[in-house]
Order: C-alpha cells, then sequence, then structure tokens
C-alpha cells in the first residue's frame, strides 16, 4: 500500500511535466447548487484527462532496462492516451491492446501519440489476457490504469494541487471507475487535512465500488451501458479499494440523466466540453444527493473531456429534455384545412418553438378527419412544459406526452 510520501515524490518526480491546472471558483455553478464551487479543470492536460499524471509517474519508476523494453497496459481510453504521450516524451516504448471495437479516434490518437495499437478480442477481458500475453513473451511492463501503486501515487498529486488551489476546501467530489484517483486524492488529502470530505461519485448503472464496499472486497458486476464510459469499469482495483474504503468518506451514484444534465451544465456554464466520467461529480449536486454538503466550498474533479464531437451533441440533447428545454408530445387534431394552423398558433401563443413536427394518419384512429401529430418543442424549463399542456387542455386538444425515457404519460 503508498504512503502520502509515495505521493509527494511523485510531484517531485513528475515536476512541470504535468500540466498545473487551474481550480477557479464558478460563481454560476455555486448558485445552482448552494455550494461555493471550486472547479478542478485536468480535463485540460495534454491528452486531456487526469490519466496522465499516473502513466507518467509509472513509466519514470522503471529501471533503464525495462524502460529500453517497453511497456504494454489494456485500454480503449484516456490510460492508453496518457502511456502513449508520455512514452513518446520519455522514449519509452509503449504499447498498448485495445478491444475491437475500440473507437477510430482513440486508435488514431494513440498511433500519433507514437503507441503500437493492437486490437484483440470482443471485451476488455479479452484484451486484457492479451496483454498480460504480451507482457510475458516480450519482457514488457504491464501498467495497470487504476490498480498499479505508481499510477495511484501519481494520481494522488491532483490531490496536492487542489489543497493550494483552494486551502479552505471543505469537501471535494470526484468520479470513481477503478478507484485509482479518488484512492490517491483521498491519501493526499486526508494525511494533512483529515476533515476535508472526500466523496466518491459513479453511475448507478455501474455502481463497481459501491458492489465492493456491500461484498468487502472487489467484485465483478454485470456490464451496463452508461454516458460515463470512462467510469464503466465492472471491477474496482484491488489495490485503490483498500486505500479508498480507508479515507473516503463516501461515494453515491447517479442517473444518467443527472449525468446528461452535468455535461449540458458545464458546457453552459463553464464552457468546458467534459465527457460524462468529469461530469460525475456535477450530477450527483444537481441530482440532489450530498445534501450535506449545502455552503461549503467544495471541489469538483473535472478529470476527463474526450467526448465523441457525436456523443457529445446527443448528450446535450439528453440533457436538454431532462431540464425541461426539449418536449415531445403526440396530439390528436382536426386534419380538415386550418387544423394544423391553429395547432401551431396554439403552441406559439404559449411561447414555445416548435422544432419538428410528424403526422400520423394511418394510426390516429376511426376519425377518417383526425390525424396524430408528434411534436417536438423547445420550452423554457418543466415549468413552460406543463404552462403548454394547461393551453393544449383549454382548446380541447387531446394529447400524450412522452417522457425522455420513451415510455408513454397519459395527460
Amino acid at each position: 500500500m503508498i504512503t502520502f510520501d509515495d505521493v509527494l515524490a511523485a510531484r517531485e518526480r513528475l515536476g512541470d511535466s504535468i500540466y498545473y491546472s487551474p481550480c477557479p471558483q464558478s460563481i454560476s455553478l455555486s448558485q445552482i447548487t448552494d455550494c461555493d464551487i471550486y472547479c478542478k479543470m485536468d480535463y485540460l492536460q495534454r491528452t486531456g484527462s487526469f490519466k496522465e499524471r499516473g502513466a507518467r509517474n509509472a513509466l519514470l519508476l522503471l529501471d533503464p532496462a525495462q524502460q529500453q523494453r517497453g511497456v504494454v497496459a489494456a485500454s480503449a481510453g484516456n490510460h492508453a492516451l496518457g502511456l502513449a504521450y508520455h512514452g513518446q516524451q520519455l522514449g519509452i516504448p509503449v504499447t498498448v491492446v485495445m478491444p475491437r471495437f475500440a473507437p477510430l479516434i482513440k486508435i488514431t490518437n494513440c498511433e500519433k501519440m507514437g503507441a503500437k495499437v493492437l486490437l484483440h478480442g470482443e471485451t476488455f477481458a479479452e484484451a486484457e489476457a492479451e496483454a498480460h500475453r504480451l507482457e510475458e513473451q516480450r519482457q514488457l511492463a504491464y501498467v495497470h490504469g487504476f490498480n498499479d501503486p505508481a499510477v495511484i501515487a501519481g494520481q494522488g498529486t491532483m490531490g496536492l494541487e487542489i489543497l493550494e488551489q483552494a486551502p479552505d476546501v471543505e469537501a471535494i467530489i470526484l468520479p470513481v471507475g477503478g478507484a485509482g484517483l479518488i484512492a490517491g486524492v483521498a491519501l493526499a488529502v486526508k494525511s494533512q487535512y483529515p476533515d476535508v470530505l472526500i466523496i466518491g461519485v459513479e453511475p448507478q448503472s455501474f455502481a463497481s465500488y459501491n458492489a465492493a464496499l456491500q461484498a468487502g472486497h472487489p467484485e465483478s458486476i454485470e456490464a451496463q451501458h452508461t454516458l460515463a464510459d470512462g467510469l464503466a469499469v465492472p471491477r474496482i482495483g484491488k489495490n485503490a479499494f483498500e486505500l479508498a474504503k480507508r479515507y473516503v468518506d463516501g461515494v453515491v451514484t447517479v442517473s444518467e440523466d443527472a449525468l446528461a444534465l452535468a455535461i449540458l451544465r458545464i458546457a453552459e456554464l463553464e464552457k468546458g466540453v467534459v465527457e460524462g466520467a468529469a461530469a460525475a461529480p456535477l450530477a450527483a449536486l444537481l441530482e440532489g444527493r450530498l445534501p450535506e454538503l449545502k455552503g461549503k466550498q467544495t471541489v469538483l474533479a473535472l478529470a476527463g473531456g474526450n467526448i465523441d464531437p457525436a456523443t457529445f451533441c446527443r448528450v446535450i440533447e439528453k440533457g436538454l429534455v431532462a431540464d425541461g428545454r426539449l418536449h415531445r408530445f403526440t396530439a390528436s387534431i382536426s386534419d380538415r384545412p386550418g387544423g394544423l394552423a391553429e395547432f401551431t398558433k396554439i403552441i406559439a401563443d404559449a411561447g414555445a418553438s416548435i422544432k419538428d413536427i410528424t403526422h400520423d394518419r394511418a394510426f390516429s384512429g376511426p376519425d377518417a378527419f383526425a390525424v396524430n401529430i408528434l411534436t417536438v418543442v423547445e420550452t423554457r424549463d418543466e415549468g413552460h412544459i406543463y404552462q403548454l399542456h394547461e393551453a393544449l387542455r383549454e382548446h380541447g386538444i387531446p394529447f400524450q406526452a412522452h417522457t425522455g425515457n420513451e415510455n408513454l404519460r397519459s395527460v
């Protein structure tokens, strides 16, 4: 198990090779969360995430002979990018094994940074097994993304920076995937200021840390989909868990809607583009999971910004739905001349803006002169949606509102 001295040594070893990311106060986020919010912007690192800290520290700790032979890792994300970049900077050969489903952009970026990328298997477990085979066959050093002690110590340097940048911090909220980041930061912070709260956040659909707490040890969980793909770790690291359970004060879970809304809020209010994992700390506050932090000076670890642009667009729309600013409903109106004009005027008078309209005549019922209109509108908030519904009722227009998860809610 690593010690506080290991984190201090990592800080000295890394020097200025890791960007000293800013940690400014956010007035906007403070207002919507009732906390005094500071944002640690580690998504501004060269490769877009905090993973660089642990990757470089692990590379620097290799003996010269091993540095010459190189390292191998199984990763389809930020760990691979961090190793590739710093391996290139240090002249250490890096081999990354990714599952065949790995995004093309991540494969390309790793190769641009000098790493040798091998695609193997349909799952991460198969890629990891291949990486371990190469470790033995080619005498490479395997660098685990969240369980390697050197990696955990490197991640802990974020905690040292936070204490320098926000010396009055009362709570730090971090995303939890494999638990390497929260373990390192908790050790760094609690060793100096034990009263600072360290809170982790993970998706409800991928709560591997909570599963480990219940079992008393890391335990594999069933893989599911989540917007926070960087936290989609089915089994947290043993070393990370042993350290985290000593220092972490609590871990909460958040919904997919909250993650989408948090990504939207950070884009709108902080002008930052972050991935789902980085948005998890804010999501916990937006969803009311941490009422005990009200009024406290709280640092959010915005730990990564590697989100695919197409995914970002979809997530923003999902966030708009969760925020009550994009609404869909089906209305039954007259298919005679003037019926659609009257319908659109009701929407306009209610102050909503029509984004899309689809006619459905075949399934509109026995009345040959009626049509179902599937309508998507832009609204201000949930209250505005309610006002629109009231306007439709006043004009005698039957309708059904659709929730964000595609279920119908009769109105």
